[in-house]
């Protein structure tokens, strides 16, 4: 037996890829006797969606312009919410804080910009 063992060495010191196939069969022969674990899977949470709001709080400067054939320089975002919030004071007779929701659609084939204050009062202004 000793002889066996002393040449199992001698092939093995003699290629290094012989030495790890020989010391993975007597250990795959055990394992396939056993039966496979099961993979235990951790219950996922559902990722945390943000929304618009506190996506934009995140980031500390946005940079928006509009850039269309009425306005080749571009407009930028400030400008269309101050003219907007203008419209409400100045046309209409409202206070800027009586604005609970602004939405703002810009059609530029058309050159004007379309707004909706709190959901009901709508109209529209020229880019």
């Amino acid at each position: 037996m000793e002889k066996t063992k002393k040449a199992a060495t001698a092939k093995t010191a003699k290629n290094p890829a012989a030495a790890k196939t020989a010391a993975k069969k007597p250990a795959a022969a055990g394992t396939a006797a056993k039966k496979p674990a099961a993979k235990k899977t951790a219950a996922k949470k559902p990722a945390k969606k943000r929304s618009v709001e506190s996506t934009i709080s995140l980031v500390k400067k946005i940079n928006f312009v509009l850039q269309c054939s009425a306005k080749p320089e571009g407009i930028s975002y400030n400008e269309l919410v101050n003219n907007a919030k203008n419209v409400w004071r100045y046309d209409m007779g409202g206070k800027i804080s009586d604005i609970k929701n602004l939405e703002l659609y810009v059609k530029t084939e058309e050159n004007k910009v379309y707004y909706v204050f709190n959901g009901d009062k709508s109209g529209s202004f020229d880019l």
